[in-house]
């Protein structure tokens, strides 16, 4: 298809996707767009959505798995500045999608705002916490949205209150909506105190990942009341390998991607796993990947 001519300068063809995500995994976007503002995002989101294109959101690209044939549509990465802005106002913090899950945490608790610290070591954006609704220590971060931006087929945007966003156990209703910027409602607390325990978080976190290896990904969400690595670890699943993608021996709630690896072989590994798991227990693990 034709973009109209004003946004040209904004779409790329072919655009390589394996660099952007955490695996290393992929083929090519069709389209690629990185809008500098909302203004250009909702232009460019209006021609693509018109034009009949399967558009998806890329944020920090920590949960997202690209086929071999790549994604026949448009890509919009939120990396711009614009796009990623964090600002204060008394106790409300309001982050563009873009923005990085970590800076949101560390400016929250520098201006004495507490409800985000516990998400310190989380990867990914803002974004993408929200409409996975991410979660630690027992607390997810919809429990804190005040509202959610969302943009529209026709370019406009509209604002959803926490109850419309749908944040349920590690997911909500905006998974494939085009999220642009989200206020959370936070409380006033001692910035010491809070950095005390997001220090204390941040190596506990750190703790219990693969320090050496960097393409990873955690493609099982939790379940109700067991974390997936002790239910994997139980279930004698830690070190499984498919090809050149295994689950790490020691924190088997990691997918690794070696020299090799494909997006089948991740696919096969994990639908191996959900078997296992499913017969031994009973439990539907269910993925925290976005498959592209």
């Amino acid at each position: 298809m034709n973009f109209p001519e004003d946004l040209d300068h904004l779409v790329r063809t072919d655009e390589p996707l394996a660099p952007l995500v955490w695996l290393g995994i992929g083929g090519p976007a069709r389209f690629f767009a990185e809008p500098v503002d909302q203004q250009e995002l909702a232009k460019i989101y209006q021609a693509a959505t018109s034009a009949g294109l399967a558009i998806r959101i890329l944020g920090g690209g920590s949960n997202v798995l690209v086929s071999e044939a790549g994604f026949d549509g448009l890509v919009i990465s939120l990396a711009a500045a614009a796009t990623s802005e964090l600002s204060i106002s008394e106790n409300r913090l309001t982050a563009g999608a873009g923005a990085k899950l970590s800076h949101a945490v560390i400016k929250s608790v520098g201006a004495g705002l507490g409800g985000l610290e516990h998400l310190v070591g989380i990867p990914g954006t803002v974004g993408g916490a929200v409409c996975g609704n991410a979660s630690n220590t027992g607390r997810d971060i919809g429990s804190v949205v005040e509202s959610v931006k969302v943009i529209e087929g026709d370019g406009t945007t509209r604002t959803l209150t926490q109850q419309e966003a749908g944040f349920s156990h590690r997911k909500s209703s905006l998974v494939g909506v085009g999220v642009v910027e989200v206020t959370f409602l936070l409380e006033p607390r001692d910035v010491s105190a809070l950095t005390k325990r997001m220090q204390k978080l941040w190596i506990s976190r750190n703790s219990s990942r693969p320090t050496e290896q960097r393409r990873i990904a955690m493609p099982f969400v939790d379940p109700d009341g067991m974390p997936a690595k002790d239910l994997l670890h139980s279930c004698g699943l830690a070190g499984v390998r498919e090809g050149d993608v295994s689950l790490d021996s020691a924190h088997p709630h990691y997918l690794i991607a070696h020299d090799g690896a494909t997006s089948d072989q991740c696919l096969r590994l994990i639908q191996r796993v959900r078997e296992q798991v499913l017969l031994q227990t009973g439990i539907d693990l269910q993925l925290n990947l976005q498959i592209w």
